[in-house]
């Protein structure tokens, strides 16, 4: 595939800004040239950390990966752009080129055009919530004040969140409907092990530990769940440590269906 080219270093337009974010779609670009996080999270201006965070959320939104890790080669390994990932910088390349083009224009006609366009909007979300799930409206179960909406994962895993009946009407959620299950990591709970724990918790997703983030007093679990998607988690380096949750590990995510925000997109 040929490979794209690096974004304009101009500053975003009016109507580029509003699909995908720019820095996020900087450090996809920055992998064209980069073969480690390292090197790309530099070329874009990011932490090293802050790269992890834009590449878990847009794997996330994507319901792909967009960005995979590599082991081999000089240094052990690095990470690189799959074809999704491609695709996605060359649509938003599309768009901000069309953007910059037509920018005193009322309504570019790229962005309706743009095939991946619905993708861009959800990578523009921006939101202190740690995990940022793209997903489908499979279920709604109705109750007297509370609904019970499940969506369906790009992973095959189906999300549960409990919303107001009010919020469930407001938004217009119906099965089929496209949304984003915000959850803070903070909401978290992991368990050790390949087995799904026997808890009252309406959410346990067993996956693996993709990084470990340690801090003094807390330290930050994300567990691959499939689907290019993962759930970070901040828990205590105490219990970090106690549970032995190393990357590679086996671990089971846990939240509560009312830990779930839905967002439209």
């Amino acid at each position: 595939m040929t490979e794209p080219p690096p974004i304009s270093p101009a500053p975003p337009t009016r109507v580029s800004q509003r699909l995908a974010n720019p820095r996020w779609m900087g450090l996809l670009a920055a992998f064209v040239d980069a073969r480690s996080i390292t090197a790309a999270a530099r070329a874009a201006g990011l932490s090293y950390k802050g790269a992890w965070d834009a590449i878990d959320a847009m794997n996330n939104l994507a319901g792909a990966a967009l960005v995979e890790t590599v082991v081999g080669g000089r240094g052990g390994g690095g990470a690189r752009l799959t074809d999704r990932g491609r695709e996605v910088l060359a649509a938003y390349q599309r768009v901000d080129a069309a953007a910059r083009q037509f920018a005193d224009a009322v309504a570019p006609p790229a962005p309706a055009a743009e095939p991946d366009a619905a993708l861009l909007r959800r990578l523009e979300l921006r939101a202190s919530a740690r995990n940022q799930l793209a997903g489908v409206v499979s279920a709604i179960r109705p109750g007297a004040i509370n609904d019970e909406v499940q969506v369906a994962l790009a992973s095959g895993a189906a999300l549960i969140a409990t919303i107001t009946r009010e919020s469930t009407g407001l938004l217009g959620l119906a099965p089929g409907q496209p949304v984003v299950a915000l959850v803070k990591s903070t909401a978290v709970l992991v368990a050790a092990g390949s087995a799904v724990p026997a808890l009252s918790a309406r959410n346990q997703f067993p996956g693996i530990v993709a990084r470990r983030t340690p801090g003094t007093v807390n330290t930050e679990i994300v567990i691959g769940i499939g689907g290019g998607q993962s759930i970070a988690a901040m828990i205590t380096s105490a219990a970090a440590d106690a549970l032995e949750l190393a990357p590679g590990a086996p671990a089971c995510a846990v939240f509560d269906a009312s830990a779930v925000i839905l967002l439209c997109v």
